[in-house]
């Protein structure tokens, strides 16, 4: 019998399927950047461009950060522990004074950073000189979603001052250079709603629905930034966007942690997408997610980036798990509040759909994009597990992490990244540490 031909066949893995099924000893095939077939004995029927020796691995789905922010690459360390509120004390003078070379340092960091940790995919939430980040993505392989920062309230720092217009036109010049490029999309964004006109939000609103991609908003993450919008505007931030006829199944809520019960029924209705920053969050509100995802609303999981305690998903996961028993699970007696299962799918599946791929990843199976990473098992506080599942929640940490491949092309094997000069980006880490710290 004549073998069908493939570029990559990993053979003899433990192989997460999706959230919540483990299958053991088994083999994937990859061509044109697709999951062609997930099962047993799979050299007899393919032959491979490249294989895999997938023993001791445990190969998943690549994980998806729904909110980070690239321009907060060089704030790591810098956060922790400052006064509120840390937005007009610390990050908008420190994204003020970035140049487009500053700018394409923290993207090489972060994608750096990203590709060792396991997060395949991400969304950025919007900076200043994104056109120099966007390079930097679309040369690394990941896959990601860029957006500009568009605000034009008045007192901005004048190197990021803009008025509505000028907002849209830096986000239409950064879609029509990047959107499609490699494997990025762009996105268009408020970066929080009291920071914007009415007709600024209009006009994202209206952009994003013209070239048919997302809009996100930093939303309902304050109390004062809830309060704010109240007192603007005569309702709470979801009715106000409702209002403008702005939400819908394109708009990606990012935090969406001070919702009331009305809002929450409104991002059920239109289809919203959601996400949650655990580290970042703590320190603002707990979430009500499992009433959220009861109702059927996405919710993806972020790390709010580096300047939030790294862009490590797994410890995001970790806290997460922790949050919610403490907070949902233990007064209602109930330790499986928030099990391994549903948080890994909030990563996965929540994160494809903040990507805009609902149906394409998150899953290794036939006809998914073929984003994956795989774990070495073989290491004492991995093994022995009774249950690989559970253990990748408890135990497994960002250095863990051994291959990546993002669209069938591998960026990362055997901790060796493949798609960037690893030395040089720490060089220049280092560097830029030595001379401004």
């Amino acid at each position: 019998m004549n073998k069908q031909n493939c570029d990559l066949l990993i053979r003899n893995a433990s192989v997460l399927i999706n959230s919540d099924v483990m299958k053991e000893h088994v083999d994937i095939a990859v061509d044109g950047g697709l999951i062609l077939e997930t099962g047993e004995n799979l050299g007899e029927k393919y032959q491979a461009k490249e294989t895999l020796n997938g023993s001791g691995k445990l190969f998943m789905p690549g994980l998806i950060d729904s909110h980070m922010h690239t321009g907060q690459q060089l704030l790591k360390g810098l956060v922790l522990d400052a006064k509120p509120i840390i937005w007009t004390r610390v990050m908008l003078p420190f994204e003020s004074t970035l140049t487009a070379d500053r700018m394409g340092l923290s993207a090489r960091a972060a994608a750096l950073e990203m590709i060792k940790s396991g997060t395949a995919g991400f969304i950025d939430a919007g900076s200043f000189h994104m056109d120099a980040a966007a390079e930097v993505y679309a040369a690394s392989g990941l896959r990601g979603c860029l957006s500009y920062s568009t605000m034009d309230e008045d007192g901005l720092p004048e190197s990021v001052a803009m008025d509505a217009d000028e907002a849209v036109r830096r986000t239409d010049s950064l879609y029509d250079g990047f959107h499609g490029k490699g494997n990025l999309k762009v996105y268009y964004s408020l970066r929080a709603l009291n920071s914007c006109s009415n007709r600024l939000v209009e006009l994202e609103a209206d952009r994003a629905k013209q070239r048919n991609t997302m809009l996100q908003a930093h939303m309902n993450e304050y109390q004062g930034e809830v309060n704010g919008i109240v007192a603007r505007e005569g309702m709470r931030p979801c009715e106000s966007l409702e209002k403008m006829q702005v939400l819908g199944s394109n708009f990606l809520g990012a935090h969406s942690l001070l919702l009331s019960e009305r809002e929450k029924e409104l991002v059920k209705e239109y289809g919203v997408k959601t996400c949650h920053c655990p580290f970042s969050n703590c320190g603002k509100a707990v979430p009500e997610t499992p009433k959220m995802l009861e109702m059927g609303i996405p919710v993806g999981m972020g790390t709010d980036g580096a300047a939030h305690g790294g862009l490590s998903l797994w410890n995001e996961m970790k806290i997460f798990r922790s949050v919610m028993n403490i907070f949902h699970g233990v007064p209602n007696g109930n330790p499986k509040v928030m099990p391994a299962e549903t948080i890994l799918k909030m990563v996965l599946e929540g994160g494809a759909a903040a990507l805009n791929e609902e149906g394409s990843l998150g899953r290794l199976e036939a006809g998914y994009k073929a984003d994956f990473i795989s774990i070495n098992m073989n290491q004492p506080h991995l093994c022995p597990t009774g249950n690989k599942i559970h253990t990748l929640l408890e135990c497994v940490g960002s250095g863990d992490v051994a291959d990546m491949a993002v669209g069938g092309k591998l960026l990362m094997k055997d901790r060796q990244v493949l798609s960037m000069d690893e030395e040089k980006v720490m060089y220049e880490s280092r560097k830029y540490m030595e001379e401004n710290m």
